[in-house]
């Protein structure tokens, strides 16, 4: 499960187009082999960093992108918000628009912009709207289980 680059956008920087539901869309003629699907997840997925779980939901989103590993957007009802400090790191997106970071404060370290939200997203992807969703290379585990 690949996550945000560091620089640039959050997941994606070519063109193409957006859908909710499961199904791809294509806009135009443009990038029309990028597509974004969300889908709701009611698996239990969790964020687990030194032992510590700082996200555990039933209630998330998977956003499969075109050329891109799948990720994991939580609700912040189940993410551990005590443990996230906001960055002002941001990157911008051509499909989601801007996305604001948040570091992850752990009991020996302070992990930077581990986590990213899309606060404002734009309107093809607003069911992730203040979302959050974690670097899977910037913690230990993201797990998806029944």
């Amino acid at each position: 499960m690949s996550n945000a680059p560091n620089g640039g956008s959050a997941e994606a920087s070519d063109s193409g187009s957006v859908a909710s539901g499961g199904a791809p869309a294509h806009v135009g003629d443009t990038g029309a082999s990028h597509t974004i699907t969300i889908t709701a997840n009611q698996h239990r997925v969790r964020v687990i960093h030194q032992g510590v779980t700082f996200a555990d939901t039933r209630a998330g989103f998977t956003v499969s992108e075109t050329g891109y590993a799948d990720v994991f957007y939580f609700p912040r009802a189940d993410v551990n918000m005590a443990r996230l400090k906001r960055s002002d790191h941001t990157s911008d997106c051509p499909f989601k628009g801007e996305a604001s970071y948040f570091h992850l404060r752990t009991e020996d370290e302070t992990i930077e912009n581990a986590v990213w939200s899309y606060e404002k997203p734009l309107e093809q992807v607003k069911q992730i709207a203040g979302y959050l969703a974690f670097h899977a290379s910037h913690v230990d585990r993201i797990d998806q289980t029944s």
